[in-house]
Parts: structure tokens; C-alpha cells; sequence
């Protein structure tokens, strides 16, 4: 049986890249199984929890994360 040479090595280094590697290349990431997949929202907030958030950056991100924490998740 003819074994596939990995496209990176044990040490991080990416070897050159050839033919079957473009033929077989699909764009982007593969979907997140639905189960996983965040889900939109719509959350009527104080303005002073907005800036607090906002503050503190990637406002979905840290609201998400506050929440998980908050609820033991």
C-alpha cells in the first residue's frame, strides 16, 4: 500500500505543496455541526452594560463567555 507523505512534518515544517493538494483544497473551514453552532439573538441591554462590554472588546464573545460562567457552564 502506498503511504500518503504528510503535507508537515514532525518538526512544523509545511513541504511543497503539489497537484493533488489543489485538486483536493475546498475553501474555508468545515462546518461546526449544528448541534455547536452559536445562535443569533436579540438581547434588550442597559446602555451601561453595553459600554462595560463594549470596553472590554469582542462585545459578543465576552458577553457569551460572562454568561457561561454566570450559569456554571
Amino acid at each position: 500500500m502506498n503511504k500518503v507523505k504528510p503535507y508537515i512534518d514532525s518538526e512544523g515544517e509545511v513541504r511543497e505543496l503539489d497537484e493533488p493538494f489543489f485538486t483536493n483544497a475546498k475553501r474555508g473551514r468545515p462546518p461546526l455541526p449544528e448541534a455547536e453552532r452559536k445562535r443569533r439573538v436579540n438581547l434588550m441591554l442597559s446602555p451601561a452594560v453595553i459600554e462595560a462590554l463594549k470596553a472590554r472588546g469582542a462585545m459578543s464573545a465576552e458577553a457569551d463567555k460572562i454568561l457561561r460562567e454566570a450559569m456554571g457552564l
